[in-house]
C-alpha cells in the first residue's frame, strides 16, 4: 500500500465519495442533487465515480457542499504560498489511469511554485 503524504490534495481525491455521501444525508437523488450544485446529472455521476470535474463544476460543487473551493486547492507549506502572492493558481488534472496521484500532486506543486517565482519577479 503506497504511503499518503498529507501534502496530497485529499479534497481532491475522495471528492466523488464526499458528494455522493452529501447526496444522501440530503435524501437528493442524482438528478435533483444535479439540479442543485448546476450540473448535469451525468457529471455528477462521473463526478461520483471517481472523475474529476473541470474547475468551473468544482467550484459549484463546494459551494454546494458548504466548502472553499481556493482554499482546498492551495499547496503545502513552503511551495508556492508567499503571503504576498495575490495571484491564485487553477491546478486541475483530469483522472488519466497514465497520470498517478503521486505524479498529479508533484506537477501541481511544480506549476505552483514556478508560478510564484514568476510572481516574485526574481
Amino acid at each position: 500500500m503506497e504511503h499518503r503524504e498529507e501534502t496530497k490534495l485529499p479534497i481532491l481525491e475522495d471528492l466523488g465519495r464526499r458528494v455522493a455521501k452529501h447526496r444522501e444525508t440530503l435524501g437528493l437523488g442524482i438528478r435533483a442533487a444535479a439540479r442543485e450544485i448546476g450540473v448535469s446529472h451525468p457529471t455528477l455521476s462521473r463526478i461520483e465515480r471517481g472523475h474529476l470535474p473541470d474547475l468551473e463544476n468544482y467550484q459549484r460543487i463546494c459551494r454546494w457542499l458548504g466548502e472553499d473551493a481556493e482554499s482546498n486547492v492551495m499547496p503545502p507549506s513552503g511551495v508556492g504560498s508567499s503571503a504576498e502572492t495575490s495571484v491564485v493558481a487553477e491546478v486541475h488534472f483530469r483522472k488519466r489511469a497514465t497520470v498517478s496521484p503521486k505524479t498529479a500532486q508533484a506537477l501541481a506543486q511544480m506549476i505552483l511554485a514556478a508560478q510564484d517565482f514568476l510572481a516574485s519577479g526574481k
